[in-house]
């Protein structure tokens, strides 16, 4: 997929759930700028997780992503702006080694985007925002116009903002010119269940965190899963 460039996508319809939607790469002896076709779309999973809630969602989707053929997902942290000391107040994990901190300049890499953050007061966390902030030289060249990208949140209550967390990043999107791809109610069944309390909607996966000590749900895991799966297959139908 172009970078920088809109697509225009195809009027193909392509059920999820179904192994049979997935159309699998071709592999054939080529060279120069048909063999960059035949390596892997990438969508880049980028997160910020105080406490682990969205980090875990994060891993889950990716196994999404993993799952579409021809498609990886790549997990990466935004940079911390908290003093270590505050952090260590707040009794905040250290971070884990395995997933690196991304730079503004690696974003033109990516073939689609995965958003993850806690809300704060109903909006992304400052972590993420200032993110954000700091794409100035992508927006004034508009290097990420065209490219789709979608959320997943986690906040401490059931009124904590599940979808105006969503809500307010998507002016983010809208000034790269960046495609939002939410996920509706593509999860069929999984999103209707009352039986128990399960975060998500659809503008995307979701947990809640509570106290710091709930732990994401099989359910909210499942729905992450189907995102993933969902934006590797959008991909997927925008570069061909």
């Amino acid at each position: 997929m172009g970078k920088g460039g809109g697509c225009m996508p195809t009027k193909n319809k392509f059920p999820i759930n179904e192994p049979s939607a997935e159309r699998p790469v071709i592999q054939t002896d080529i060279t120069g700028s048909e063999a960059e076709w035949s390596k892997k779309l990438r969508i880049f999973i980028v997160f910020y997780s105080m406490y682990g809630h969205v980090e875990t969602l994060a891993r889950r989707m990716k196994k999404g992503v993993d799952g579409i053929e021809g498609v990886e997902g790549v997990l990466y942290m935004v940079p911390e702006i908290l003093a270590p000391d505050v952090l260590e107040q707040m009794k905040v994990p250290p971070k884990n080694d395995d997933i690196p901190v991304i730079s503004v300049d690696e974003l033109i890499e990516a073939d689609g985007f995965l958003f993850g953050f806690p809300t704060r007061y109903g909006c992304m966390a400052a972590q993420m925002k200032a993110f954000f902030d700091s794409t100035g030289k992508l927006w004034r060249e508009q290097k990420l116009a065209g490219l789709p990208a979608g959320f997943f949140v986690s906040t401490g209550t059931q009124g904590g903002g599940q979808e105006t967390t969503s809500w307010t990043a998507v002016t983010q999107l809208a000034h790269h010119g960046m495609l939002y791809v939410p996920i509706g109610y593509t999860f069929g069944a999984g999103m209707f269940r009352m039986d128990s309390i399960s975060g998500g909607s659809p503008y995307g996966a979701g947990t809640f965190s509570g106290d710091g000590s709930r732990e994401p749900s099989e359910p909210e895991l499942a729905l992450a899963e189907h995102q993933g799966k969902y934006m590797a297959m959008t991909v997927k139908r925008l570069a061909q």
